[in-house]
């Protein structure tokens, strides 16, 4: 891996632009402050620049490894650096290969199990975040292989998300407090990430955004009905401060991509099964661990998938696959297209532009 000349002045000057772009971007789209921008490049800088330096990748290489030894997840393969041919702008490392990910075709044709590839790389990736702080912070297609024996080929650590150990508790508390149906918890681990204001009031969230109460089914209402429960919810949002943390913007990307990832190799994977799999699996190993650091009792800690399970499958038809929520997510997009040709969505950015938390 060799860095081209001047491109780290070049990647400066991209900084430098989009950090006087972002505060501009909250004032002037209100609704923006969700997505939290000026953070989003602060993130960036930080990330960029030490990609900028392949001596910090060889390490993110070293450490990452390490804690995959630690948790036993011999279903990754890390290329190891060179020891003596690592520099600033050079990285040289064991090579690796294997399908690319969207070669379904030819993994089943080498007898890989795709359904065990993505619970393989969810498990261990959840598990390094929980336990360690740290993860690959840039997963896409283009940065893993699938080997013929199943195991998962990664590359480029470049961008690689670490988690101080007060951050690392409150994310362990929020995927638990998931996983056991906490909404309490759950609030409270986003408060402590930095999500909501430190003094929020999570009585008051919970009654304003009904979340004691089962979610709205949204393929049951109407384009109109999107729209006003979106402009409500936004603005509720907005007028409690709420923001996507600094802290998980990659992880988040990450789960973006992994999401994606499903639909090439296991579009028929029962969700709520998987998921319950994927919870007990970390929960069983690492009891005694979770339950220390969380101050809890071991025994309360029952993973209970229902409010997950009323997101998923409102209609509570006994399972939901991958391959139903992408329909799912299909007919709600194409409600909320006929809205925008109608002029709704213009009417819904309008409003939030002018009256934000009104």
């Amino acid at each position: 891996k060799v860095q081209r000349p001047q491109l780290n002045h070049l990647v400066h000057q991209d900084i430098r632009a989009m950090a006087w772009i972002a505060p501009f971007m909250v004032g002037r789209i209100p609704v923006a402050a969700l997505a939290n921008p000026p953070s989003l490049v602060e993130v960036f800088a930080e990330t960029i620049t030490e990609e900028l330096d392949f001596r910090l990748e060889a390490e993110n290489m070293l450490d990452i490894a390490a804690v995959m030894a630690e948790l036993g997840q011999r279903h990754w393969v890390v290329p190891r650096p060179h020891p003596d041919l690592v520099t600033p702008r050079v990285l040289v490392m064991e090579r690796v290969s294997g399908f690319k990910l969207d070669d379904v075709p030819g993994m089943k044709g080498a007898g890989v199990d795709t359904e065990a590839v993505i619970r393989t790389a969810m498990i261990s990736f959840l598990e390094g975040a929980m336990f360690y702080g740290i993860f690959h912070g840039d997963l896409h297609g283009g940065n893993l292989f699938v080997r013929p024996d199943g195991r998962i080929a990664l590359m480029d650590f470049g961008m690689t998300g670490r988690l101080d150990d007060k951050q690392r508790l409150a994310f362990l508390g929020l995927l638990v407090c998931a996983a056991t149906n906490d909404l309490r918890g759950q609030l409270t681990s986003l408060r402590d990430l930095g999500a909501l204001e430190p003094d929020v009031d999570l009585d008051k969230l919970i009654t304003d955004f009904n979340l004691d109460r089962p979610p709205p089914d949204l393929t049951k209402m109407s384009g109109e009905e999107m729209v006003s429960e979106l402009q409500k919810t936004v603005k509720q949002l907005l007028a409690y401060g709420a923001k996507l943390p600094k802290v998980l913007m990659l992880f988040v990307k990450d789960m973006l991509f992994l999401d994606g990832a499903i639909l090439h190799l296991a579009p028929d994977i029962d969700l709520i099964s998987e998921i319950s799999l994927i919870a007990n699996t970390i929960t069983d190993k690492r009891r005694d661990i979770i339950a220390k650091e969380l101050g809890m009792d071991a025994d309360d800690l029952v993973v209970d998938l229902e409010a997950i399970n009323a997101v998923l499958a409102p209609s509570d038809e006994g399972g939901v696959s991958y391959r139903d929520l992408a329909q799912r997510r299909k007919e709600i997009q194409q409600k909320m297209d006929v809205q925008r040709d109608s002029g709704a969505i213009r009417d819904l950015r309008k409003s939030l532009r002018s009256n934000p938390r009104d």
